[in-house]
């Protein structure tokens, strides 16, 4: 590597960690200074929106006076995973190279190109769901499946983590929420007090039959007076009046069910 092209890139990795261009991360290897990483937050209002996208731009010892390579390393649905892409500023074209550009020229054109529609070398095309798609699982495939993005940006990976575990939580949550149903509430039953309480005719014809069988004019239990012995006399009493509490008990469970 020239001592011209260490310089330069230090001294951009400084420039453009001071005052990063909108959207975008970047930052040298610690091992090798000509191999960077960046990190593209897809644009509001584009189907990459909130997207987190990871590549690679290697430099050439040359540099800047010839281009380098660049990668991307995310699925989006734009671009083949780590395939060298054609563009201006790429090595696919070291005529139309400017030693001007810097990495923040770079990765501000890839994200222009990024978000048009034109077509080139590592280019792909897929529908605007599938982009949308791709962009929320771009976090989780950085995070779990792309093991130099831990190495380079270990700071946001562990921001990740707790973003996913977070986003897994409340998925969970609104799962169980869809699949409970709501209690039902419960009907209050109404006991019935007096016999003019009861609203259906015919029940309380039988109400009051019933009553009037139990209770004769003098308020006293109905006897039979053919029996002569005490003793059948109470036990007939008892057979009655047990006959009569079990029609009264029907006849309330069914008031009790039309009432529900």
């Amino acid at each position: 590597m020239s001592t011209q092209a260490y310089k330069r890139l230090n001294k951009e990795f400084k420039e453009i960690s001071a005052n990063p261009p909108p959207y975008i991360i970047a930052r040298p290897s610690e091992s090798n200074i000509l191999d960077w990483h960046y990190i593209i937050t897809g644009p509001p209002g584009t189907p990459y929106e909130n997207g987190q996208y990871h590549g690679r731009i290697t430099f050439p010892s040359e540099y800047p006076f010839k281009p380098p390579r660049i990668k991307m390393c995310t699925p989006s649905g734009r671009f083949e995973i780590n395939q060298r892409l054609c563009l201006s500023m790429s090595d696919f074209h070291e005529e139309s190279w400017n030693p001007s550009w810097s990495v923040a020229t770079i990765i501000t054109g890839l994200l222009s190109f990024m978000t048009g529609d034109e077509r080139t070398t590592g280019s792909i095309v897929t529908s605007t769901q599938t982009k949308i798609q791709l962009s929320k699982k771009s976090k989780e495939f950085n995070t779990y499946s792309n093991p130099p993005f831990k190495k380079i940006f270990p700071e946001i990976w562990e921001q990740n983590v707790i973003d996913l575990k977070k986003m897994a939580e409340e998925e969970q949550k609104a799962a169980r929420t869809r699949i409970t149903p709501p209690k039902p509430a419960i009907k209050q039953e109404k006991i019935i007090e007096n016999l003019e309480e009861i609203e259906d005719p015919e029940d309380k014809i039988r109400a009051k039959l019933i009553n009037e069988a139990a209770h004769d004019k003098t308020g006293n239990v109905k006897t039979n007076s053919d029996n002569t012995n005490k003793n059948d006399k109470d036990k007939d009493d008892n057979g009655r009046f047990n006959s009569i509490y079990i029609i009264a008990f029907v006849i309330i469970i069914s008031i009790i069910i039309k009432l529900l």
